[in-house]
């Protein structure tokens, strides 16, 4: 068993309006970490993981994830799966969990047209 604080936690600023805290388990096979988002992330392209899958459950507040196909509406207590490779978009103010398996590298999260 593991245990990662807080305090031990790396936070990211993917912009302004999207902020990550990754918890780090040296785990290559799941990782987890929260996202707060205030607003549009990306503003005008959408963000893609080449890798894994990312299940995200809602943690707080309510939005849109648009895909180039549709739109889903989520809120507080909702999950969702975004498939790898799966281009969206997020339009939202909310805290979320994600959890990615296998697990989750910068070099994966790609802005895309």
């Amino acid at each position: 068993m593991k245990k990662i604080e807080l305090e031990l936690t790396q936070q990211y600023k993917n912009s302004e309006l999207c902020i990550a805290t990754e918890y780090d388990f040296k785990d290559k096979d799941i990782d987890i970490s929260t996202a707060e988002i205030n607003g549009k992330y990306p503003e005008s392209e959408f963000c893609v993981n080449t890798e894994v899958k990312e299940m995200i459950y809602v943690i707080s507040g309510s939005g849109k994830i648009i895909t180039e196909s549709k739109t889903i509406t989520f809120k507080q207590g909702d999950a969702i799966l975004i498939d790898k490779g799966e281009k969206y978009r997020w339009d939202a103010v909310c805290k979320v969990v994600i959890a990615c398996s296998p697990a989750w590298t910068p070099e994966q999260h790609k802005m895309v047209k």
